[in-house]
């Protein structure tokens, strides 16, 4: 014999829109949850909070013309940076004198990331969101106290030669969308 499942008093009680009301609270709240402890993608932001944009990347029209391979993301001197995604970490050491870590990660993509102290070595494993090092002072161009300077290069790209491309294009936005509900009578 089956027994049917009924459910508690205190939700047979409630009205249509007070059950809906307590579902779509109940769905916001492990949404919002799930994306601070894993959200989606290969990829993520290399400082947290999510921070903001300060430059965008403007690639150059020839390889060899100024441009900025990379965005700008404001932060603050000390702040953990993070792998953006799994990989190994291929340089961490200072160029024209700058600190600079890079990573390497499936696919021929490498990330970089600068000013930034490290905290790896070359030839670590690094997962999706490792500590990485620490951001510094000193970016030029910089409207805040300190920016990171993320940048992503295609190993192979066009003609077999490195392509600088849009470190944002790694990154996932998937904005939560609340559909419209018709009443029932």
């Amino acid at each position: 014999m089956r027994r049917r499942l009924e459910p508690p008093e205190s939700l047979r009680r409630m009205s249509g829109w007070a059950v809906l009301l307590t579902f779509v609270v109940a769905l916001l709240a492990v949404s919002a949850d799930m994306a601070a402890a894993a959200p989606g993608g290969e990829f993520g932001w290399p400082l947290r909070p999510r921070p903001a944009v300060e430059r965008r990347f403007e690639p150059p029209a020839q390889d060899w013309l100024p441009g900025h391979r990379g965005v700008d993301l404001a932060g603050s001197p000390g702040q953990t940076v993070v792998a953006a995604g799994a990989g190994i970490v291929v340089f961490a050491g200072t160029v024209a004198g700058k600190p600079v870590v890079s990573i390497d990660h499936p696919g021929g993509l490498r990330t970089t990331y600068e000013p930034v102290r490290a905290r790896v070595s070359v030839g670590v494993r690094v997962a999706r969101g490792a500590a990485i090092g620490t951001l510094e002072e000193g970016h030029a161009g910089c409207a805040t106290a300190a920016c990171l300077h993320w940048g992503l290069r295609r190993e192979a790209g066009r003609r077999g030669r490195p392509e600088y491309l849009d470190p944002l294009g790694l990154l996932h936005f998937a904005p939560l969308r609340l559909e419209p509900v018709e009443a029932t009578a």
